[in-house]
């Protein structure tokens, strides 16, 4: 091997090259984003039928589509919530499923259901992804320019310059309501000449045609003959003729005899504002391979060459490039530092300049060539493959340096003074090498098999890692070796014996320490392990847990619910009291509001909507002090409203698995008094538990109706029937859409509706004129009982049986814990035998995930011991390094309780992790155990002797990579935080479990115990 190394030695440099500079390139390309591209199981139907009431809705719509699309192939899970008109239906798929075919099935299974649908059904089907929230939210304000001009600004000129950008997936425009043509009918007119609201929209919807009515060539030209009748302005309209009836006879009316038209806005039940001023708000969502930063910055390049009016303000509501720069910035800092840090520990034990720089240019070339090899792959610069880097540096520079450190002290002996020797020297860490880095590697394996969150986040962070391990393995075993063989030079060595009076020193108190433990062996293996079993059982039971590591985002989601029913204005004045809180709190830079319709979009009523809350950059309280502190101003001086504030990243990792909240108790049941009373007994219990806070009982009343109970007897008198009345009262309330004139490229609605002064109280309905066939008049309530129905719910289901959800959110509590109160107090509670409770929210995700964690760091554990037996072939040895592996989890375990720190899954990964690189620890040792001979006292004295440097190396210069990301300084970093604080104290509890505990615990075993 020592030959073919020297005879390829340029092909080799070549390689490296190439390597580095294909890195480079296609660093350059990979997209960044925040996180990894991961096909969430869940597909949405959004239905909307018009205006109908919820239980009918229910019945006639969303029964027969749950029913339809169970029968999906791979539906786990149909749920719906069905409002006024309007229905939610999720479909829950397993792990793994194709998404595309998915949500093609949905589709069609929807197309072959529509035609037994009531007509005006509408679908939209959408799959669950990151895109349902903006990478970027900008806000259209102006002292001059009304909503409708503004609306109009972003339709016309902006919607299309940024659609265009590369990697947007859609523009979504709200507020503003888009302009229509409002055509008031006056009653007593109509009246006069025996007409009907219905008479005047189907005038206009006639007059306004164009038919192609065939072709004619002639004298060599092709034409096409329309026949066209279209309005093209209001005076247009206004000469509609309208058939009339009297008692006279047949009569003809223009438009202009029986109503006027005006400019109008299309009804909407909708307010949007930014930074308390009534606003235009444009989401950019982002196509699935988009690069975040790169279409901000494209963007903000559009909008600045746009040529906007100068009145016109353009305020970022949100920006998610900015969390994923900093969390970038954050993970290149701590390579930086960690690189820094790594060359420090290195000088402190060799002292030498030439290995430090030989360790500084192998690890960006590794970097490189992990950035060439993940290009292909798909995968982008997120969260976690940056974080992976980082991890990676550690484990990078330590293979490095245990082959430095290995040539450096055979030097030191004097057995490799020349180029062949020391490549000689090289090939005797071959075997070891290559079974530790082996030994981090495997225990990544079982992360392919797992699904959820958990796999789809740390699939991309284990390939980046075993990416990494793979190349710094190849490194450390040809590349090196060649640097090292022909650049290093006995001074290396001798600067190095002026680090061994630092060395003597850790020598001698390794050999104290020694004696006191491999003197009676068993007793003090038998402490040690037992203390550290102790302390990782304890703190066990006292960890808190939760799902994923809490980060500051620099913003957050506060959703906010009003009394049932209230009306726009109403809730808007609640909601202008918020704004003033939100706005006199110190951290806020700016905040848009929405009020009828949501950030993410889905079903919501008039009285709900939501803000979103950017905050300043710099030094601030955190993000979690700041929420807390707006939800209890907001409870104290807004009773009237019910609010939930998360950060937008939960809040979408919710809504793409199932749940946003954390604590769901989904209560099951026939009878709906029996559910509304067990939900109202639920949700009262759990605002008895510390730290539950926005606890919603699941009763959603979506507000009062208007009965119109037709007497069909008296209908038939006047000779109406009941859709014609129907009709005419949906045009004289809501008015109806007659037809579209086209102002350049776009249609502007031509609406027909009562006078406001017919329909603007409730009281007034009984009192609407309606129009008889023979052309007298009629009051409706001369032919009808009209009524105030109060209290309409919201209905819910899954898998086609009722339920009723309570949901909760936490604040300064782990989710562990309070599920154990939640479910406790529930449990307490007694409900009746016809309720059936079940747990879902994030909790159900956690529990998931943590099962799946766990067979994952099992496997892990197995595998490594595979490997160990594989390299020594010695089960004594076997059963010792994986005792001494659990025992340096369970000082993960403390080291995650002392600094308070979640067990989540990042945490789970960091301590899977620890299991692979306290096994590569172990194999280092044990290697030094010349052929596997017999573990004699003598034999293992020597082996920790030989080991105590590069072990030490090792673990500090590991830790030391690892502590920006654990300290968490930058925002973005808390992904990474417990996976580094994990491994820091299990690689902490690692250097005396190897080099104490595994040779006294070897001593014990019969074969292995010898006289010194």
């Amino acid at each position: 091997m020592t030959a073919l190394l020297e005879r390829h030695s340029r092909s080799i440099w070549l390689a490296v090259l190439l390597l580095a500079l294909g890195g480079m390139l296609a660093a350059r390309s990979m997209p960044v984003s925040l996180f990894p591209h991961i096909d969430y199981p869940r597909v949405v139907v959004a239905i909307e039928a018009g205006d109908r009431d919820a239980a009918q809705m229910a019945a006639e719509i969303s029964r027969p589509v749950e029913v339809a699309l169970r029968s999906v192939p791979g539906v786990t899970r149909v749920r719906s919530t069905t409002s006024r008109g309007t229905a939610d239906v999720a479909l829950n798929f397993a792990w793994g499923e194709d998404m595309v075919s998915a949500t093609l099935a949905t589709q069609g299974a929807l197309a072959t259901l529509l035609p037994d649908l009531p007509v005006g059904t509408r679908f939209d089907v959408r799959r669950s992804d990151p895109t349902i929230f903006p990478v970027l939210g900008i806000a259209l304000t102006s002292p001059s320019l009304d909503q409708q001009a503004l609306r109009q600004l972003a339709e016309l000129k902006i919607r299309p310059a940024l659609t265009a950008v590369q990697g947007v997936a859609a523009v979504d425009v709200l507020g503003g309501t888009p302009r229509e043509l409002a055509v008031d009918v006056d009653p007593a007119r109509l009246r006069t000449f025996g007409l009907s609201i219905t008479d005047v929209a189907d005038a206009l919807t006639k007059s306004n045609a164009i038919r192609g009515a065939g072709r004619i060539e002639d004298r060599h030209r092709l034409y096409l003959v329309l026949v066209q009748n279209t309005p093209t302005s209001a005076a247009d309209l206004l000469t509609t003729p309208i058939r009339a009836a009297t008692g006279n006879g047949a009569a003809l009316v223009t438009l202009r005899q029986v109503a006027t038209v005006r400019p109008a806005a299309e009804p909407a039940y909708v307010r949007i504002a930014s930074d308390g001023r009534s606003a235009v708000l444009i989401n950019i969502r982002q196509a699935l391979s988009g690069d975040t930063v790169a279409i901000v910055r494209a963007v903000d390049a559009r909008l600045r060459a746009l040529g906007l009016p100068a009145t016109v303000t353009v305020t970022p509501f949100y920006d998610q490039s900015e969390l994923v720069t900093g969390a970038a910035n954050a993970v290149r800092d701590a390579i930086l530092l960690g690189a820094i840090l790594a060359g420090l520990v290195l000088f402190l034990f060799l002292r030498s300049g030439r290995l430090m720089l030989i360790t500084g240019l192998m690890l960006p070339a590794v970097l490189a060539g992990t950035c060439l090899l993940l290009y292909p792959l798909g995968l982008s610069f997120n969260m976690m493959t940056l974080g992976g880097m980082a991890a990676a540096v550690g484990l990078v520079v330590d293979d490095a340096v245990v082959m430095l450190e290995h040539i450096m002290r055979r030097m030191q002996e004097g057995v490799a003074p020349d180029v062949e020797s020391r490549l000689e020297a090289a090939a005797e860490m071959g075997r070891p090498l290559v079974g530790s880095t082996l030994a981090t590697i495997v225990v990544f394996l079982p992360l392919s098999f797992i699904s959820g969150v958990s796999g789809g986040f740390f699939k991309a962070l284990a390939i980046t890692i075993v990416t990494a391990l793979t190349l710094s393995l190849l490194f450390s075993r040809f590349v090196i070796p060649l640097i090292a063989a022909r650049w290093l030079r006995q001074s290396d060595a001798e600067a190095a014996e002026k680090a061994d009076r630092f060395m003597h020193r850790l020598e001698r108190g390794y050999v104290r320490a020694g004696n006191r433990f491999f003197g009676r062996p068993g007793l003090a293996a038998a402490i040690m392990g037992g203390m550290f079993l102790i302390a990782g059982t304890l703190s066990w039971y006292q960890l808190p847990s939760g799902f994923m590591p809490v980060m500051d985002e620099g913003g957050f989601v506060l959703d906010y619910t009003a009394r049932p029913g209230a009306s726009l204005a109403d809730t808007d004045r609640l909601v202008q009291q918020v704004e003033a809180i939100v706005s006199a709190t110190p951290e806020v830079a700016s905040y848009s509001r929405r009020l009828g319709v949501q950030l993410g979009g889905g079903l919501t009523e008039a009285d709900e909507g939501d803000f979103f809350v950017r905050l300043k950059d710099g030094s601030r309280r955190p993000i979690d002090a700041v929420m807390a502190d707006i939800r209890q101003q907001v409870e104290a001086k807004v009773p009237g409203l019910q609010v939930e504030l998360v950060q937008l990243m939960e809040d979408l990792i919710g809504d793409l698995t199932a749940v946003p909240q954390p604590i769901e108790v989904k209560l099951f049941g026939d009878d709906s008094a029996t559910l509304e009373t067990s939900a109202g007994r639920v949700g009262k219990a759990l605002a008895n538990i510390p730290g539950v806070v926005e606890i919603v009982d699941g009763l959603r009343v979506t507000g009062d109706a208007i009965s119109v109970k037709i007497d069909h007897g008296l209908a038939a008198q006047q000779g109406l029937e009941p859709d014609q009345i129907a009709s005419q009262i949906e045009a004289l309330v809501g008015g109806s859409v007659a037809t579209h004139i086209r102002f350049g490229e776009q249609l502007v609605a031509v609406r027909v509706r009562g006078a406001q002064d017919l329909r603007s109280r409730a009281n007034q309905i009984a009192n609407l004129p309606l129009t008889a066939p023979d052309g007298h008049g009629v009051r409706l309530g001369s032919i009808a009982q009209v009524g105030i129905d109060g209290g309409q719910k919201q209905l819910t289901r899954e898998d086609l049986a009722p339920f009723i959800a309570v949901t909760a959110r936490l604040e300064g509590r782990d989710l562990g814990s309070a599920m154990q109160a939640v479910q406790a107090k529930v449990g307490g509670l007694h409900l009746p035998g016809s309720v059936r409770v079940d747990y879902g929210g994030l909790y159900a995700e956690q529990q998931k995930s943590f099962a799946d964690m766990a067979m994952v760091f099992a496997a892990a554990l197995l595998l490594s011991a595979l490997l160990l037996t594989y390299l020594f072939e010695n089960l004594a040895w076997t059963v010792s390094a994986i005792a001494t592996v659990l025992l340096a989890a369970g000082a993960v375990l403390l080291g995650l309780w002392i600094t308070g720190t979640e067990l989540n899954i990042s945490a789970l990964m960091g301590l899977t992790m620890v299991v692979g690189m306290v096994t590569e620890l172990v194999i280092f040792y044990l290697a030094e155990i010349e052929g596997g001979a017999t573990a004699t006292l003598a034999a293992l004295r020597e082996a920790g002797s030989k080991r105590l440097r590069p072990i030490l190396m090792s673990a500090l210069i590991a830790i030391l990579t690892l502590s920006p990301l654990a300290l968490g300084l930058s925002r973005g970093a808390g992904l990474q935080q417990p996976l580094a604080t994990a491994i820091i104290f299990g690689l902490i509890a690692a250097v005396p479990l190897v080099l104490l505990f595994l040779p006294a615990l070897l001593l014990c075993w019969p074969a292995t115990r010898t006289k010194a």
